[in-house]
């Protein structure tokens, strides 16, 4: 992919469910409050932590562009 990615978690929607550290367990912890945060806020572009962000059953994941925060997920309509 080549990109970089600024990765964000809407902890006022996150249910905790921990999908996204079962599908990036590198790229999601959840806190004792069980609210998902990335591991690093900026990282490069990855499948694994797309997915991570289409399985989340609340689509509390967000992914721009680093530098022009182009959507990648979810997508703009």
């Amino acid at each position: 992919m080549g990109d970089r990615w600024h990765i964000e978690v809407d902890r006022t929607v996150c249910i905790g469910s921990g999908m996204c550290v079962n599908s990036a367990p590198d790229g999601f912890t959840l806190d004792g409050a069980r609210q998902s945060h990335p591991a690093l806020a900026e990282t490069d572009a990855s499948e694994v932590l797309l997915e991570a962000a289409e399985n989340c059953p609340v689509e509390a994941i967000a992914i721009t562009l680093l530098g022009t925060g182009e959507p990648v997920f979810p997508p703009e309509e």
